[in-house]
């Protein structure tokens, strides 16, 4: 069946080869080895070598629900047997969330011509959904009974996982709903997502169809780890949620005006950035964050979490003034805030090269008014490598931290988070560690909650001289 006739034929736009007959859906042989081998080099060793520990580690059935009011602790995912486990089973079902309009519009031929014939392999029956329109897939999530399936996959850009979290978060059970396993198989504009959990399994930077095949080819391998997520608060009262970052200024307004630029696909960010260079602004607002070293000095005992509701517990009511042992940005003019959970702000784009947080912890980058367009291009070309660090540009600040506040004072600017647009209002957050599970490279979790601090020289020359402790 070719991909035109498919999409013409769904009219609820879902797909299940079980029920159609397709040998995607019939019991296949499980895979010797790796399931193929990935695109570019591997740093370490190849992902391949795990098969017969992830025989072991998936012969579990699908998981089940956990009564709602009871979470389990986090970091843990139930097999049928009661006990612990990180791999999904095998053979497993997974619902596929494939957005068709994304990037240049060419997921669904991806699919069917560089996934569905790695799943087939690798004993991964699917079923696909198609998205209409925008929070479709949010709605989906949010009335399907999860119990159908070992894992959601999200076949689109970063804003379709946005979508399927937040919804996932919106349910009565939710506690439950955001343990089920979610896998990012890239075909949207930036990927950042797919991009960051790529180098987490330990492999070089790769785009477009390489980055897609090396992500599908982490679901036939099955390993899953707990990721973070962070936590947001708006002045009108909104609360919701981000897998990969917040943005205000020059990133953010970047990220929606080359939105008409959309079939370029990852080009569309080079060509919006290099268009919002020719009329540089800056954005006036105040900015204060809890630095993990502080809190990695003041940790007590963990509160206990509300069971209605995901406590935030470092971050006080927006009308109220910030905690004093916070750090306080006096109010000026800045080009960019970024707030990051991840290495990677699109797929080519390595804006983190500092490593993995530690679970709890989050990047905050900001840039002051003041700095000279060819600087800031300078930044935006070296970021591809990961070496816009090294440009020591005195504009440009970095810090760990957990929590942060920040709020526009001029009006000027749009939030967007997670390449989704968000009213340019007050906004605070911070980050819910280890609240979910992804498909990833690696068995280990990531650090301890506690962050582990850099050497005081070093990070005293990350910050001015006003922000150091």
């Amino acid at each position: 069946m070719s991909a035109s006739a498919l999409a013409d034929d769904l009219a609820l736009s879902v797909y299940d080869p079980a029920t159609a007959g397709n040998d995607a859906g019939a019991p296949t042989a499980p895979a010797t080895g790796g399931e193929g081998e990935p695109h570019g080099r591997h740093r370490e060793a190849r992902l391949g070598s795990t098969d017969k520990e992830l025989k072991s580690g998936a012969a579990a059935a699908d998981s089940v629900r956990t009564a709602p009011g009871t979470p389990r602790q986090r970091g843990e995912v139930m097999d049928a047997a009661g006990g612990s486990r990180n791999t999904l089973p095998r053979p497993c079902h997974v619902l596929v969330l494939l957005n068709p309009r994304g990037g240049k519009g060419k997921a669904l031929q991806l699919f069917w011509s560089h996934v569905q014939p790695l799943l087939a392999q690798a004993d991964v029956s699917f079923t696909l959904m198609l998205t209409e329109r925008r929070n479709h897939a949010r709605e989906l999530v949010r009335a399907e009974d999860l119990r159908r399936w070992d894992a959601l996959v999200v076949m689109s850009g970063d804003g379709l996982i946005h979508e399927v979290v937040n919804g996932l978060m919106e349910r009565p059970d939710w506690e439950t709903a955001i343990q089920k396993p979610l896998c990012s198989l890239p075909a949207g504009s930036g990927n950042a997502v797919a991009a960051s959990l790529n180098y987490y399994a330990g492999y070089e930077q790769v785009t477009k169809e390489d980055l897609l095949t090396n992500c599908t080819q982490l679901l036939c391998r099955r390993l899953l780890a707990p990721m973070d997520l962070l936590s947001l608060q708006t002045a009108c009262g909104q609360r919701l949620f981000s897998v990969l970052s917040l943005a205000w200024g020059f990133i953010a307004d970047v990220d929606l005006e080359s939105e008409k630029f959309r079939r370029l696909g990852e080009m569309r960010f080079t060509l919006g950035a290099c268009l919002r260079l020719v009329a540089l602004r800056t954005y006036r607002g105040s900015l204060a964050y809890l630095p993990a070293e502080t809190l990695a000095s003041r940790r007590g005992p963990s509160p206990a979490r509300a069971p209605q509701d995901p406590a935030d517990t470092h971050v006080v009511p927006l009308e109220q003034p910030v905690p004093p042992h916070w750090t306080v940005v006096p109010e000026q003019d800045f080009v960019l805030v970024l707030v990051l959970l991840h290495s990677h702000l699109a797929s080519d784009l390595f804006t983190a090269p500092m490593g993995r947080c530690s679970a709890g912890t989050m990047h905050l980058f900001y840039v002051r008014a003041g700095v000279s367009r060819a600087m800031l291009l300078r930044l935006f070309l070296a970021m591809e490598k990961g070496r816009h660090m090294e440009c020591h540009c005195p504009h440009l600040v970095y810090v760990p931290v957990v929590a942060f506040r920040l709020e526009p004072k001029d009006g000027k600017g749009v939030f967007t988070v997670d390449g989704e647009l968000l009213i340019s209002e007050a906004v605070q957050g911070q980050v819910l560690p280890n609240y979910f599970w992804m498909v990833s490279g690696y068995r280990e979790p990531p650090p301890s909650l506690k962050p582990q601090p850099s050497p005081r020289r070093k990070s005293q020359q990350m910050l001015p001289p006003s922000e150091r402790p």
